[in-house]
C-alpha cells in the first residue's frame, strides 16, 4: 500500500470523483467500474486516472466496460501507468489528454518571491481576466481554464493591463485545481511562476491539496519549479 501522504491524498481525491466505490489497485494494474455520473471525464466518456503506478477507470455502461477490459487486457500490468500505451488500446473517436497530474505538500512547496514584479488580486470572473483570456486565444485559455476558478486571482499588470494571472478552483475532497495563464507577449519571463506561487500559497493556507494538471511541457516545468511532483496522468476517451 502507498504510504506517501501526497499520493494517498491524490488517490482519495480521484476515488471520490469517480462517484462509485473504487480503489487504486495496491499492486498495480487497473480497476474498471461503471459510473454514468463519473467526475473523471465528460458525461458518456471513459475516464482514466493513473496515480502511483495503478489506474482507476470509469465507464458509462456495461458494454463500454467490456470494450475497456478487452483493451487493457492486451497490456502488461506495468503498462497501465503509460498514458501512450493505454491511449493506443482504447478505440476512441475523441480524446482529451493525457494530462500530467502533479501535487505539492506544504513541506515540498518552493515559493517564488515576486521581486520587482508588482502583484495584485482581483475576484474570480473579473473583466480583466476575461480580457487576458481573449488575448491568449481559445486554445490557451481552454488549457488554463482561468474562467473556472473560485479563488481570488493573483495578477501581474503591465501598462495597466493584466498580463498574467493564476487562481484555483476548489474541488470536492478539499483539493485546489490550479489555473495559470500568461499573455503570449509576456511569456518566458517567469510571470507564471510568480502568479502560480501566490495561488498555491493561498490554497495551502486554506488547508487544500494543490493539483496541477498540464499537457504542455512549459506548464509542467512551471509546476516542477514550485515543488510539484508528477504522480500520474488523466485521460478521457469517447468510445464509439
Amino acid at each position: 500500500m502507498p504510504t506517501d501522504p501526497l499520493l494517498l491524498g491524490a488517490r482519495a481525491l480521484w476515488e471520490g470523483l469517480a462517484r462509485v466505490p473504487v480503489s487504486f489497485p495496491p499492486t498495480g494494474g487497473a480497476e474498471v467500474v461503471v459510473s454514468p455520473e463519473s467526475g473523471l471525464c465528460p458525461a458518456g466518456w471513459v475516464g482514466v486516472v493513473a496515480l502511483g503506478g495503478s489506474v482507476i477507470v470509469t465507464v458509462p455502461t456495461e458494454r463500454t466496460a467490456a470494450i475497456v477490459h478487452e483493451g487493457l487486457a492486451r497490456l502488461p500490468v506495468a503498462a497501465v501507468a503509460d498514458p501512450t500505451a493505454v491511449r493506443d488500446v482504447l478505440p476512441g473517436a475523441r480524446r482529451l489528454g493525457p494530462a500530467a497530474l502533479a501535487y505539492v505538500s506544504r513541506a515540498g512547496f518552493l515559493p517564488v518571491e515576486p521581486g520587482a514584479l508588482s502583484t495584485g488580486q482581483v475576484p474570480c470572473g473579473h473583466p480583466e481576466l476575461l480580457r487576458l483570456e481573449e488575448s491568449a486565444g481559445d486554445e490557451d485559455a481552454g488549457e488554463a481554464a482561468l474562467g473556472d476558478i473560485t479563488s481570488p486571482a493573483f495578477v501581474i499588470r503591465e501598462h495597466g493591463q493584466v498580463v498574467a494571472a493564476a487562481g484555483y478552483r476548489t474541488w470536492p475532497g478539499r483539493a485546489a485545481h490550479v489555473c495559470v495563464l500568461t499573455a503570449p507577449a509576456a511569456r518566458g519571463r517567469g510571470l507564471a511562476r510568480v502568479t502560480g506561487s501566490a495561488a498555491v500559497a493561498h490554497a495551502l493556507a486554506a488547508g487544500l491539496l494543490p493539483q496541477w494538471r498540464a499537457t504542455r511541457a512549459a506548464s509542467r516545468r512551471v509546476a516542477a519549479s514550485l515543488g510539484f511532483t508528477e504522480l500520474g496522468y488523466q485521460l478521457s476517451v469517447e468510445i464509439e
